[in-house]
């Protein structure tokens, strides 16, 4: 997965970090649109993933939205394996999660598996809400991760932001 986010799209998030207005996003890249926060910045994370991260600030710590996707190339990926490998990636960098809530829900009609947790590191807590969904012709990944005193306000907001996505 490559992480991209065109300057135009970039241009049109830029405003108020608080602002609740979501603002179109259409980039021919995605295979997806999608409504962001107006105000959030476009980041590239430099971690070769494909897709659109955007923050609510310049500097930490800031709510993140990820919208990842990588293609399956005939493969038909498990969502449970996707879980398991992202709850080791996060123990290898010393997190340690604790799973609030699980389901199955789908969105832009792709069916798929969602949990929240909390993240104990290093630095402090966080809060996660993440969806794997097995779309056609490509894997999803969404998240929100932000502090526990943000996380019911931005929460919130992601629901709204997966409300809007439409899959191509």
């Amino acid at each position: 997965m490559k992480s991209f986010l065109p300057v135009a799209l970039a241009a049109a998030l830029l405003g108020g970090a608080g602002a609740q207005t979501l603002v179109p996003i259409q980039d021919s890249r995605l295979p997806f649109t999608v409504s962001l926060p107006k105000g959030w910045l476009g980041v590239d994370l430099k971690d070769g993933l494909s897709g659109v991260t955007a923050v609510s600030a310049k500097t930490p710590p800031a709510s993140m939205i990820r919208l990842l996707f990588t293609p399956k190339n005939g493969k038909n990926p498990e969502l449970k394996q996707e879980f398991r490998n992202f709850e080791a990636g996060v123990a290898q960098t010393g997190g340690k999660l604790k799973l609030y809530r699980g389901r199955n829900v789908s969105y832009g009609g792709v069916r798929g598996v969602e949990r929240e947790y909390g993240l104990s590191h290093p630095k402090g807590h966080l809060r996660l809400r993440v969806w794997f969904g097995n779309g056609s012709k490509n894997l999803y990944s969404f998240q929100i991760t932000d502090t526990p005193e943000r996380y019911k306000t931005s929460n919130a907001l992601f629901s709204r932001v997966l409300a809007s996505v439409r899959f191509r």
